[in-house]
């Protein structure tokens, strides 16, 4: 095993929320990075006095939590909507929201019921660990930070200390194959998707730019395709992603 994959799990464990507890965390964190810390500058505190950040997708959404083993604190949070079983025909956030070039992501010819768009992909800005600790980071800012702080030694530290970012995609894996997911869409910052290309998880745009809580760019990715790509190219990447192989749909050996 990496030490990429021997650090996440010293230091990190993936939560899936299916309780109500859970789920409240998880509404917390969103909460305190999306309207607190206005990572969504259309989202103010003050239009949610529970402190919960919650939308009508939720109900049709899995969830999962990344937990700070050490404090047992939760740092982050993503979201996988999946096709409203009320509604199979309801479109995607990325539909309504993004302008996709049928030519390169054509829904017609998808199946709704194994695509779902990754959402709500929030780390909190900081978090503390004990004392000696030297293979966790520090921090877990925001995705435009992080790049900046970590351009120079990022080539060097990516392969000891897995970015937040990665172990966020581990979530959504797990919940990919609880839910027979094979198509994964997001309406992406293209500074996160750069970073996750740095362990070759990078989407393929399939739309221009839009202003859409800031810049976001449609993205589309068969999860079969990109886990064979890091098996063979990043297989310390792919170990954190799969659990080595326990969470997989692709057809490596």
């Amino acid at each position: 095993m990496s030490d990429l994959y021997q650090s996440f799990q010293q230091y990190f464990e993936i939560v899936i929320a299916d309780t109500d507890e859970l789920l409240e965390n998880v509404y917390k964190i969103r909460y305190q990075v999306l309207c607190v810390q206005n990572t969504f500058p259309n989202m103010d505190a003050i239009d949610y006095p529970d402190m919960l950040e919650k939308d009508e997708y939720d109900n049709h959404s899995c969830h999962a939590l990344l937990k700070f083993r050490p404090s047992g604190v939760y740092i982050g949070a993503v979201r996988l909507i999946l096709v409203d079983p009320a509604e199979p025909e309801k479109p995607f956030p990325v539909e309504l929201n993004t302008q996709l070039d049928p030519e390169l992501c054509n829904m017609k010819n998808l199946l709704r019921q194994q695509t779902a768009e990754i959402s709500r992909f929030v780390i909190v800005s900081q978090f503390e660990r004990r004392k000696g600790e030297r293979r966790a980071p520090t921090r877990a800012e925001t995705i435009e930070n992080m790049e900046n702080r970590n351009r120079d030694r990022r080539s060097n530290d990516r392969r000891t200390t897995p970015h937040l970012s990665l172990l966020l995609m581990a979530g959504v894996m797990r919940m990919s194959i609880r839910n027979n997911i094979r198509n994964w869409l997001s309406a992406m910052d293209p500074a996160l998707n750069r970073l996750l290309g740095y362990y070759g998880l990078n989407f393929y745009p399939v739309g221009p730019p839009v202003n859409y809580h800031g810049i976001r760019r449609p993205y589309y990715l068969k999860v079969e395709e990109v886990l064979n790509r890091m098996y063979k190219e990043h297989r310390d990447a792919w170990e954190v992603v799969t659990e080595c192989g326990e969470y997989n749909l692709s057809s490596v050996n």
